[in-house]
Order: structure tokens, then sequence, then C-alpha cells
């Protein structure tokens, strides 16, 4: 299953999720990436999964949303990679359009000198662009991008695309502990991003598992501080360091969206029992995939979350 949802979103509300990647295909290996490690680095675009597929799981979801009187409020790419990386990227999104709901694309920005990168998400309604440092040095740290990728490259994409996007834009800026939360590279990430005069910037932290162990959130402190550097500088900053909440739609095949929304999303043991009882099951499925491997038990910042195995030999791509 591509399309998982609806699920909350702290910037989008209720939202729609497509992911037309396989499983962790990107051009970066962000040590905070909440589903592990990038397995397929690459820069290329190329074919993935047929447009028709995705489009008729789109189809399927919008249909039992409505039969369940759920809202949805974008339909957006946020896969298991680097959603730019797909070249039928741009035709899914002029098939979409004719459901007549707002589009959003999460991205690294990485490919943006990409021409055709730009001309695709020109047509969406949102897109959302990570900048976590200007920092040669941090953005090799905190990224690790693939090794084609220069920074001046990106940010001279991420600046073309950006002078010409006309829909709404977010940049999302992750702080981690002691990589980019030091004064220079916060004063250097927020005066690019405010010659990018994006709708909102957003400040994050971890929240859910990271790819690497040595992850941990700033210090209220370094949070507050990161806050009133970008603050001073760009009109509209939000700190996003709130938990989501539990209000994840079930639409009528358990294992299938737990896994499916559980190998983009890692939820916490509270929104997966949640989750379960509307289905009015047990948690039987939940100890099966577990024993089959299909699921693994993480612990981090003290709550338990269940995200999808991605060990290659045990992934089923065709759910």
């Amino acid at each position: 299953m591509k399309v998982f949802g609806p699920i909350p979103s702290r910037r989008l509300g209720r939202s729609l999720g497509i992911n037309n990647i396989p499983p962790k295909t990107c051009s970066y290996s962000c040590i905070y990436c909440q589903i592990g490690k990038t397995s397929q680095m690459k820069t290329e675009r190329q074919n993935f999964y047929p447009p028709e597929d995705i489009l008729y799981e789109v189809a399927e979801k919008i249909g039992a949303a409505m039969m369940l009187n759920e809202p949805i409020d974008y339909l957006t790419f946020v896969p298991d990679g680097e959603p730019t990386l797909d070249l039928n990227l741009g035709y899914i999104i002029k098939l979409l359009k004719l459901y007549n709901i707002r589009i959003a694309v999460i991205t690294n920005g990485s490919l943006f000198w990409k021409k055709d990168v730009q001309e695709d998400l020109f047509n969406v309604d949102l897109v959302s662009i990570k900048i976590d440092s200007v920092i040669e040095d941090v953005w090799q740290k905190i990224n690790r991008p693939y090794r084609n990728l220069s920074l001046s490259k990106v940010i001279e994409g991420i600046d073309s695309f950006c002078q010409h996007f006309k829909g709404a834009l977010l940049t999302e800026t992750m702080l981690v502990k002691g990589i980019n939360d030091f004064d220079e590279s916060l004063i250097e990430t927020a005066a690019l991003v405010d010659w990018l005069k994006p709708n909102k910037a957003y400040l994050l932290i971890p929240t859910r598992p990271p790819a690497e162990s040595l992850v941990k959130p700033p210090a209220n402190e370094a949070i507050n501080k990161a806050f009133q550097i970008f603050n001073e500088r760009i009109d509209n900053v939000e700190l996003l360091t709130r938990y989501e909440g539990n209000d994840f739609t079930y639409t009528g095949k358990l294992e299938e969206e737990l896994l499916s929304t559980l190998s983009v999303h890692p939820m916490r043991e509270d929104a997966v029992k949640s989750f379960i009882n509307k289905s009015k099951t047990g948690l039987s499925t939940l100890r099966r995939l577990l024993f089959e491997n299909k699921l693994v038990e993480v612990k981090y910042n003290g709550n338990k979350y269940y995200q999808r195995n991605f060990d290659k030999n045990l992934i089923d791509i065709s759910i």
C-alpha cells in the first residue's frame, strides 16, 4: 500500500500521505531520519511505482474517508525517501488535481537544481523544504548528502525555485543537540530562510526514534535561543516540539494500514493502540506483526514507538 491515512500533521492538518518512493531511496541520509538510514543513495530520477497504482489507491482512500466523514486537508507526498527522485511525480500531480484537494510535497530540496524538478513542483499548492544548516561541514554532518551534491548547488536550486513558486512555501529546520544548535549555524541558516520569504519557518526537534542514537533534542535554553535568532530575522516562525496526537484514521484494512503508515511515520504505543481500537479488534495483529519481524519496537525519550522493519530481506513492497 503506497497511500496511508489520513493522519494528523502538525503542519498540514489532516493529511493523506502518498509514498511514491521505495523504502529508503534518498539523496540524503539524515542522522535524525525517523525512517532509519538510507540504503539507496542517488540523485538520478527514475521510474518507481506505476502512476496508475498510486492514483487507484488515492481514489480508494478518498472514498473510504468520505464514507467515514473524515476530512482530508492535503494530499501529501511524504514518502520513504526523497519524493522528487520520482520521474513520474509531475504526471501524478497533474492527475491528482482532478480531486480538487490541495497537494503538498515535503522535500529536502536537494534536487531543485534540476529544472524538471522545479517544473513538477510549480503545480502544487504547498512545498515544505528542509534547510538544517548552510554551513558546509554541518550540512555534511547532519544531512549526509550523496557524494555528487554540493551545498552551493543545493542552495542555488532552492533559491531559484522559491523565487518563482506561487504556492505556499514552508521551511523546516531540525535542531539536533551539539550539531546545528550553535549561534553561527543558526544565524546563517536564518539569513537564508529570511531571503527565501517562506509563509512560515518551522523549527523542529527530534520527537521520534532517529537513524542515529547520538541524535538528541537540544536543551530548552538552546531551543529558545534558536527561536529568538530566527524570530529576529523572519516574520513567521513557529516551534514544532509537541506530539502530533493519536487521531489516525482507520479505513478498514488493519494490517495494510499499520504497515503503510509505520513505514513512513513511526507511531507511539498509545497511538497504535488507539488505532487498533478503531478496528474493533484486539492486539493480536500487532503481536503477530512483531513476531513476524514486520514491525519493530523502539524506545526514544521515554516513550515506546512502533515502526516498520526496514530489513530489505523482510520488506514486502506489494503492501
